[in-house]
């Protein structure tokens, strides 16, 4: 009977190459993807499972997952990223479902030295520590300069026929997935929470206590300003964006746009008064086709349509969340 496995499969580079690793020692092979309000795309890891034939098991985070990014026990790395947090709650869902499966072990596309807050060996120990898979994960690209693994010990794997990669560069990993054949998107997968011009957005949008699932769709979206009164201001910046923030309007928000010229989609959010409407209709006027020293017409939902002058750069500069604009106060460690 062959051994089962729970690999973590996101689809790129790495995760690619450990499943190909993992079928090549006939090892039964179900795939683990984690779906968070920061994920870029399922879609690879997807495609990945098809192509290898594998089970694919996805899963999606909630209210745990919200508290641990805000309050992560080992701190943040270099912008909005507790990859040591997140990993350890992504492994603890990996043993459950280990558990319930009846697999023998763990598995992922991580290398040694890769990532510099997560697979460091000392955070590689108290992954596996506190996920309570110690001895129970193993990292197939780079299990040869780590401690032999529970299922290394019981043959289930054969150790000689693993690797040995370590450090960032990618260069072995892209040799063998030509020589494995194997094609993939881009050599690293995607996290939104390392991207610095969106942890200055969720920072800020903490510091407000907006943390409920439409506002985190929505720092993936447009342009961000914050008005005096706490209000919020998002604007379009093409098609796309714009039916994305329609979409994503709720009740008590209002939507803005220019009348008789091109303009973005803006939604307000939290307006505390008629100046919040008048200030957002001047943003939208200014990222519209008209022309900037001339009063236009803006269509406001559920009022009528009001009348504005384009706003100026210096005066939108101070709106503005991140680029030099305002950002929230949440300090991050520098790891």
């Amino acid at each position: 009977m062959r051994a089962k496995a729970i690999g973590l499969l996101s689809g790129g580079l790495d995760s690619n190459l450990a499943v190909k690793l993992m079928l090549d020692q006939e090892i039964e092979v179900v795939g683990l993807n984690f779906i968070t309000p920061f994920s870029v795309s399922i879609e690879e890891a997807i495609r990945a499972a098809s192509k290898f034939g594998i089970e694919l098991k996805v899963i999606t985070f909630g209210e745990e997952y919200m508290e641990m990014i805000k309050n992560p026990r080992y701190g943040y790395g270099k912008n909005m990223n507790p990859c040591i947090d997140c990993r350890i709650l992504q492994f603890k869902r990996a043993r459950e479902y280990m558990d319930k499966t009846g697999a023998s072990f763990v598995f992922t596309g991580e290398v040694l030295g890769e990532r510099p807050m997560s697979q460091r060996r000392d955070a590689i120990n108290i992954i596996e520590k506190a996920s309570g898979l110690k001895g129970l994960i193993l990292r197939p690209l780079s299990a040869k300069l780590l401690p032999p693994t529970i299922p290394e010990k019981e043959g289930l794997i054969d150790r000689e026929r693993l690797l040995a990669i370590f450090g960032r560069k990618r260069d072995q990993q892209i040799a063998l997935a030509g020589h494995f054949g194997i094609s993939f998107p881009s050599p690293a997968g995607g996290c939104r929470l390392t991207d610095p011009n969106f942890a200055v957005r969720l920072k800020e949008a903490f510091d407000h206590d907006e943390d409920g699932t439409v506002d985190m769709h929505l720092l993936r979206y447009g342009r961000h300003f914050r008005l005096n009164t706490g209000a919020k201001v998002i604007v379009g910046r093409n098609e796309s964006e714009n039916e994305q923030i329609s979409n994503l309007a709720q009740e008590g928000d209002r939507l803005l746009e220019v009348i008789e010229f091109g303009s973005p989609v803006t939604l307000l959010k939290g307006a505390k008064d008629e100046k919040d409407i008048s200030v957002a209709a001047s943003i939208c006027a200014r990222y519209s086709d008209c022309d900037r020293e001339e009063m236009v017409k803006v269509s406001v939902e559920g009022i009528s349509p009001i009348c504005v002058k384009p706003m100026d750069d210096g005066q939108l500069s101070e709106f503005r969340i991140g680029s030099h604009g305002r950002s929230g106060s949440r300090k991050i460690d520098e790891r």
